[in-house]
């Protein structure tokens, strides 16, 4: 089991208050906080060894070159890649999917061609793959879900066609919470020799992944949603297709040689790193990593899934309050609205007193469409949150209520 408080007590920021009020920390699906770990050793880079990568001849740059490239390899035994040459560093899952929506396209996309997109998607997992479909001319199919927030994955035997190259899924939903049934529906997907590519922005904190396991084609996820820093993220790719894959953005550090006859691209991953890479944000991933495997994945994960129970139970016996997304796999995530009471207005009360929590449509348009609503109050907890937290935040409900009814 783990010890919360020592756990706590390793995130600075979780130690303030807000408004007077002792800080509740409760939107972690939209960023995690850091650890003192991560924070020590973003200082420790740019106090010690701050130099560009790749390129200098300098021990500061042979410092910090060895440091990025041990990240990437701490990143690959964290997801289980079969090589470094199937991570490249990004952005983050936003930039990761637009460099597949771009290079994926470029390849294998042809007019008439289809690309299938959950409903259920985050926008960063729908627009780019709409814009690859007006741009090369091909289809963009939806595959539902049920008021449950469960895919209707039953319906993909009639979505799937010959000319279906692609389909884009959650490992877990952002909103309703539902952990996407993978194994089973990239199963089907490769029967039908179509590609899968797995969002996993809200699953690669709250679940075992194992990309080699897993058969995704493409896997993306962010390094804020994983207590490590903003601005880096990861795609991974089947090596196979990586290699066939053109490049998505040109400059430095992704060529062999330049000339204006012609540019030879530089071996993966480095063809889709062009540019300085954030190569802080990099080690200050691969050190959260570090933080979470001396904790032990087995440990988080029984955890948070004692604390979801606890916090959907007490959330859904305040009169007057209904939760969306009941499905029976879910991630520490409860999207929920008082009865007659916008959620912008709840979310108010909840911050004054020190509680934060995300409200509106969580860029998920499309789910928040299904139920018919204009949005929700996202409450969604991790492994330094606590059940006297959620009692808090039912106690914010009542008092928001009392206030607003």
């Amino acid at each position: 089991m783990l010890d919360v408080e020592k756990i706590r007590s390793d995130f600075p920021i979780l130690n303030q208050k807000i408004y007077g009020q002792n800080l509740v920390y409760l939107d972690n699906a939209a960023t995690t906080q850091k650890p003192a770990a991560v924070i020590s050793k973003i200082g420790e880079i740019y106090n010690k060894y701050n130099s560009n990568i790749h390129r200098s001849v300098s021990k500061l740059g042979a410092i910090c070159t060895e440091e990025y490239e041990n990240a990437r390899n701490t990143v690959c035994e964290y997801i289980n890649a079969k090589s470094s040459r199937e991570t490249v560093f990004t952005s983050g899952t936003t930039a990761a999917i637009n460099l597949l929506a771009f290079s994926f396209g470029e390849k294998f996309v042809n007019q008439g061609d289809e690309i299938i997109v959950c409903e259920s998607e985050h926008h960063s997992n729908i627009v780019p793959w709409q814009m690859l479909c007006e741009r090369k001319k091909a289809v963009l199919k939806m595959l539902p879900f049920n008021d449950r927030g469960d895919l209707q994955e039953e319906l993909l035997d009639e979505l799937f066609t010959d000319r279906t190259r692609l389909l884009c899924i959650a490992q877990a939903n952002n909103v309703l919470g539902a952990v996407n049934p993978l194994d089973r529906i990239i199963k089907k997907a490769h029967e039908k020799s179509v590609y899968v590519l797995v969002d996993g922005a809200q699953g690669i904190q709250h679940l075992k992944t194992d990309v080699t396991a897993m058969d995704c084609d493409f896997y993306v996820f962010s390094g804020h949603k994983i207590y490590a820093p903003a601005g880096i993220g990861i795609l991974y790719g089947k090596e196979s297709l990586l290699e066939q894959l053109p490049p998505w953005q040109g400059g430095g550090d992704m060529v062999k040689t330049v000339s204006f006859d012609k540019t030879v691209y530089a071996d993966l991953p480095l063809k889709f790193e062009a540019g300085t890479a954030n190569y802080v944000g990099a080690i200050g991933l691969a050190e959260a990593l570090k933080y979470l495997n001396v904790i032990k994945l087995d440990n988080i994960h029984a955890y948070e899934r004692k604390l979801t129970a606890y916090a959907l139970k007490r959330i859904s016996e305040i009169q007057g309050v209904k939760i969306y997304g009941t499905s029976e796999n879910k991630i520490g995530i409860a999207s929920f609205l008082i009865e007659n009471v916008h959620h912008s207005d709840t979310g108010e009360i909840l911050d004054k007193m020190g509680i934060a929590v995300r409200t509106g449509h969580m860029c998920a348009n499309p789910t928040i469409n299904h139920y018919g609503i204009t949005g929700l109050v996202r409450a969604s907890w991790t492994f330094y949150n606590t059940e006297n937290e959620i009692d808090i935040l039912c106690e914010g409900i009542e008092k928001a209520k009392k206030i607003l009814l």
